[in-house]
């Protein structure tokens, strides 16, 4: 993600606030009284998608956030609590049942009821639909049943249809409740369920049992504080407006923009000169200049986002771990740090973030130290290509730091290493599900929810829905299966850290930098927050009249 999160921004964040938190507050901003009756505008990349259920990466999950509620979210020690759900409930971890708060509705006036949950997550796990979040069904029984499969176990040929369209764990006990069976234990399903994947869908949005209506994700109707104002002006803007059924906290703002913009830059311009009224990421290139530029609007929180650099492993060129872990030995990860992020970021040897129990520090070893002279003899040993390419999607503030890594490659490796800018996050993310090449390929990732599996299944199982370079390991998925069915949390640590001691043996990503939100606002907003998911609060913003 998310996954839940896959991110778009080059995430900078001040090492020292990293810890466990909910969420981080900016200061009052603007002075002058609240305006209730007022807009406010977000900066955001293109989403590639806003289905609930395909929406895998950090602009759509901020639109999301305010145009649905979840089931539940996390207080300040990320354990989860009930938000559309009265009550989530389990005496095995195998059995679960939700009951759900009456009084919600959808933006059309629908009631959300049992079956709303029912038919999106029936939806999102058939295969068939090709659902970017679809991985997070596979734990409810019956999902195995909804992929396709490859009758005769020669590759590539997939059934036509699968055996069922229907998870048969999912059951519906009356209009406010409902059951989920599982496949196995897995003591973290209730944080689950505050990912997006798992938001629910109206009548409206079907044109016929699990088909989705089209033009339903251009004009989406939710049950959040929020409901779209118009349709998604892809490359633009996404308005919102207050939804005044809304049955949860009360937005404080009559609407929010979701203004699209290409460059980071453009956008940080904007905030200066309070044309933009929040900007979640800072530039890198403007790193020394904010605090002149925005004082004490400019403001830091606790985040889980992970920068690394991806390998297409089906590419020749890298599929040995050997040229992989080379090329890692050959980044200053602390130089870049201190020269590109001006030591406001914390360097990355590890395959999950801080924020999460059971996190160890330098679980990659000497892939992830510094070592030029080893890195080329190994290079050259290995026969790793003559020529590199980093891509990345150039709306998200990466060019200063990917140059920098292909200057430290062509030295230590002696290298021809160029950096590649796709338009946009979502153009980078196409090319890579369909295998175009790219070379190597940046990414990012905020967790969906507080677990390390959160960062090891979607990111490295063989049918991870963000895996997106092609890694595969038997043994690897083994242990996260262990691990998630695991009887406490303690054993379910101790089969995840197994799992990241494979990753690092086998090196398909090099992880890079651990980040914090660094974000800005203008002089017409105050009561900013950033979370650990890189989502600015929209029902507790104001804009200052």
């Amino acid at each position: 993600m998310q996954v839940r999160r896959l991110a778009a921004w080059a995430a900078v964040p001040l090492v020292a606030t990293l810890g466990l938190a909910a969420c981080g507050s900016g200061d009052d901003g603007g002075s002058g009284d609240s305006n209730p009756n007022a807009t406010v505008s977000i900066q955001i990349g293109e989403p590639q998608h806003l289905i609930p259920t395909n929406t895998t990466e950090t602009a759509g999950n901020q639109v999301l956030a305010g145009l649905f509620t979840p089931l539940v979210t996390y207080d300040a020690q990320n354990k989860p609590v009930e938000e559309q759900a009265e009550s989530v409930t389990s005496t095995d971890n195998t059995l679960w049942t939700i009951k759900l708060k009456d009084g919600y509705t959808f933006h059309n006036g629908e009631k959300v009821t049992a079956d709303s949950y029912i038919n999106a997550w029936n939806y999102g796990a058939y295969a068939p639909n090709g659902q970017g979040a679809a991985y997070f069904f596979e734990k409810i029984a019956g999902y195995d049943d909804l992929q396709s499969t490859d009758p005769d176990g020669d590759g590539p040929q997939k059934a036509p249809t699968p055996k069922a369209n229907t998870l048969t764990g999912l059951k519906k006990v009356d209009d406010l409740t409902f059951t989920v069976t599982l496949s196995a234990p897995y003591t973290d399903f209730k944080a689950m369920l505050g990912y997006n994947a798992f938001y629910p869908l109206p009548n409206a949005a079907f044109s016929s049992p699990g088909v989705i209506k089209d033009g339903f994700e251009d004009a989406i109707i939710g049950d959040g504080p929020f409901k779209m104002k118009g349709t998604w002006q892809h490359d633009a803007k996404i308005e919102v407006e207050k939804y005044d059924a809304f049955a949860g906290e009360k937005p404080k703002v009559a609407g929010v923009e979701f203004r699209i913009y290409q460059q980071l830059t453009a956008a940080y311009a904007d905030v200066i000169s309070d044309n933009l009224d929040v900007l979640p990421t800072i530039p890198t290139e403007n790193l020394t200049s904010v605090t002149t530029d925005l004082g004490d609007r400019f403001q830091q929180s606790p985040m889980s986002s992970f920068q690394f650099v991806a390998f297409p492993t089906f590419d020749p060129n890298f599929s040995k771990p050997e040229v992989r872990k080379a090329i890692s030995m050959a980044i200053d990860r602390d130089e870049i740090i201190k020269s590109v992020f001006k030591d406001s970021q914390q360097s990355a040897r590890s395959f999950v973030s801080p924020v999460v129990a059971g996190y160890r520090d330098n679980t990659c070893g000497a892939a992830c130290e510094f070592n030029p002279t080893k890195a080329k003899a190994d290079y050259t040993a290995a026969g790793g290509p003559s020529k590199i390419e980093i891509s990345y999607n150039g709306d998200g503030g990466h060019k200063d730091w990917v140059d920098a890594t292909c200057n430290q490659l062509k030295t230590n490796l002696g290298v021809d290493c160029v950096g590649v800018a796709e338009p946009k996050f979502a153009d980078l993310l196409d090319k890579v599900e369909k295998k175009t090449p790219v070379g190597m390929f940046r990414l990012g990732w905020v967790m969906d929810y507080p677990s390390m599996e959160d960062y090891l299944g979607p990111l490295y199982s063989t049918n991870g829905s963000s895996n997106y370079y092609g890694y595969s390991n038997p043994q690897f998925d083994a242990l996260v299966k262990e691990g998630s069915a695991a009887a406490t949390p303690e054993e379910a640590i101790k089969k995840y850290q197994a799992a990241e001691d494979i990753l690092a043996n086998d090196m398909p990503v090099i992880p890079l930098r651990f980040g914090q939100n660094n974000f800005g606002y203008s002089n017409k907003v105050k009561n900013v927050e950033m979370d650990l998911f890189q989502v600015v609060n929209l029902t507790k913003i104001e804009a200052v009249s």
